[in-house]
């Protein structure tokens, strides 16, 4: 690739498939920005990553990513603390991010006011998380760190090889349920400790996560702050009770609930492995700071 073109990621089982067919209208919209689309190559998320940089590496305009809240993640860690443009058409099961930031929530418009938006030379900025591991790994993500029960199930639905689809993930939350119990936290909010049981835990730069499940409702993408959640040990029944409120974000007028905002997080716990945007970060403890405006965000 030479300079100055937009390069799209895109995840083609993204959505379940439904969007499969999306993909040539993207780029005719794209077109409209006048430079040349190029698809990135990749069969992984690692490829996926490294393809992204590569683009980025060769002098991309902008990055776009065709999918939901995972594509998205990894086309991040290319565009995050850079001036390359970054556009996001919403075609997975959750669109979180999406959602926050303002993008339409149909593909062809939202792929054309990201062209619109570069040959105007618009971008809005918007802020990331940039989550540290023990080991110093760094990683961004965009809208929801789950560190409590959320984070066990995504970790038992990814070792699962059947049954396939979403039914991996609801029997993944019936195996958790069985096994529920509150685990120890130590949580350092801006230098602040605090010390709880809880079964859940989150940090969120984004309202949602998990395709509109409203865990920090208040959470704003602009404002330079991360929002923190955590309950008072609920029990199965109690949890179970919760969940359905998360769809409206009523959940927080729990008085079990506390939300708490800080700009760097520290998050401790055994036997916890952390998921961002879906994906897997690695275990706890981790680090997590607000960047702000560290995409400029084309829409």
């Amino acid at each position: 690739m030479t300079g100055d073109f937009i390069a799209v990621l895109a995840n083609p089982s993204a959505g379940r498939g439904l969007h499969r067919g999306l993909l040539p209208g993207v780029v005719d919209a794209l077109g409209i920005s006048g430079r040349p689309v190029r698809i990135v190559d990749a069969h992984s998320g690692a490829e996926a990553e490294a393809a992204c940089h590569a683009a980025v590496a060769e002098g991309a305009a902008a990055v776009v990513a065709v999918g939901g809240d995972g594509t998205v993640h990894r086309a991040l860690q290319a565009v995050a603390g850079t001036e390359v443009g970054f556009g996001v058409v919403p075609a997975g099961t959750g669109n979180d991010f999406a959602s926050a930031v303002g993008v339409p929530p149909q593909g062809l418009r939202a792929a054309e006011a990201i062209g619109l938006a570069l040959r105007d030379q618009r971008a809005h900025r918007f802020d990331l998380a940039l989550a540290r591991t023990a080991q110093g790994d760094r990683r961004w993500f965009c809208a929801v760190l789950a560190a409590g029960f959320d984070a066990l199930v995504n970790e038992r639905a990814n070792r699962m090889r059947r049954p396939r689809g979403p039914r991996r993930y609801d029997l993944a939350i019936v195996l958790e349920l069985a096994r529920l119990r509150a685990r120890g936290y130590v949580l350092r909010l801006d230098g602040v400790e605090h010390r709880f049981t809880a079964e859940i835990v989150a940090v969120g730069n984004c309202a949602s996560y998990g395709g509109g499940m409203r865990i920090l409702p208040d959470a704003d993408p602009a404002d330079g702050m991360l929002d923190v959640i955590f309950a008072s040990p609920l029990g199965r029944m109690r949890l179970t009770r919760l969940k359905p409120r998360l769809r409206q974000g009523t959940h927080v007028s729990d008085p079990r609930v506390t939300v708490l905002r800080a700009r760097e997080v520290r998050i401790e716990a055994e036997g916890i492995i952390g998921y961002a945007d879906g994906e897997r970060l690695g275990p706890l403890p981790l680090d997590v700071t607000c960047v702000p405006g560290a995409i400029r965000l084309l829409r």
